[in-house]
């Protein structure tokens, strides 16, 4: 496969998990504001800008974090290039030029999600753009589905779900660092209580987790929800699920080489780093801290992957 073709494809199955993560990203507040009665001026939002590594970007560029800017910011600007509407403007260009190789269906639903993002985005309200998010995120599922249900597993697919695989990492860290950032103003961070179990709740909710969270364990902490959104091995949303998912993408594109390149080797330690750690270890050393760590490594993983199968 030319490295150009495996690498439209890859960002563009990337893109498409970001829109639909950075929508969970906004529905954490949502869901947060409906269980805590919380209006819209007592809702926090500069967490979401926080985590999300653009708070630079946004702080340089608006004066304050309300739910009109943040909205605006993570959703429809065209300046911001982590934002909603340009992560489908780019996932549609990558698949623009592979609609060779990708299935009709998923060029056609790619194409309809970007001409709805334009026809929604001039509204600044969560309340308004409601509906907006869950096509967004049910966008996503449907995308998933197609690609593991009408794709050959070639490269093609390879690349594709090794890219949709260290997004959803990612994105899964990024939302346990929004819950640190919502508890920075209190003085007890990790204290137990029916707020935080509630705040602790809508992360869950936010990656469709909470009733699988409750198969498992009995009560809503912060204990037992970090240990299962960084290390369930059975949850398809977890850090290491999506590790191990992607470590195998990279074992298959590389079975027929003579040894390890520069990307199977980073991925091999970032997935011994996860696998050496556990819930309470990373809480007692600052969980904030780790996912620091975590993304550093991530990107270390990335650039690998660019060197060893994109660059020219």
């Amino acid at each position: 496969m030319l490295s150009r073709v495996a690498n439209s494809i890859y960002w563009m199955a990337r893109y498409l998990e970001r829109a639909d993560c950075v929508a969970r990203f906004i529905d954490v507040n949502t869901h947060l504001m409906l269980d805590l009665a919380l209006d819209q001026n007592s809702a926090q939002w500069y967490p979401l800008i926080a985590t999300s590594g653009d708070d630079e970007d946004f702080t340089r560029r608006y004066k304050q974090a309300d739910e009109s800017t943040v909205v605006k910011f993570m959703t429809f600007d065209r300046n911001n290039p982590n934002s909603i509407l340009q992560c489908i403007f780019r996932a549609r260009e990558n698949a623009r030029t592979v609609r060779e190789v990708i299935p009709v269906e998923m060029w056609e639903k790619i194409n309809e999600l970007y001409h709805l993002t334009q026809s929604q985005s001039r509204k600044r309200s969560v309340a308004d753009l409601q509906d907006y998010y869950r096509e967004v995120r049910q966008s996503g599922h449907l995308f998933t589905g197609l690609m593991h249900n009408t794709m050959s597993r070639d490269m093609g697919w390879q690349f594709a779900h090794l890219g949709q695989m260290l997004e959803r990492a990612d994105k899964t860290a990024r939302l346990l660092d929004v819950k640190y950032f919502l508890l920075l103003p209190h003085n007890d961070v990790w204290k137990d209580s029916a707020y935080d179990a509630v705040q602790w709740g809508a992360v869950l909710k936010s990656v469709n987790a909470l009733e699988m969270y409750r198969q498992q364990f009995h009560t809503i902490n912060y204990k037992d929800v970090t240990q299962f959104l960084l290390f369930s091995k059975a949850f398809p949303r977890s850090v290491l699920f999506c590790l191990e998912d992607a470590s195998a993408a990279l074992d298959t594109l590389t079975h027929d080489k003579a040894e390890a390149n520069k990307a199977t080797r980073e991925m091999a330690i970032l997935c011994k780093t996860i696998h050496s750690s556990d819930a309470s270890h990373i809480i007692s050393a600052g969980l904030h801290e780790f996912i620091d760590i975590f993304q550093y490594n991530l990107n270390l993983v990335d650039e690998a992957i660019y060197e060893s199968y994109f660059k020219d």
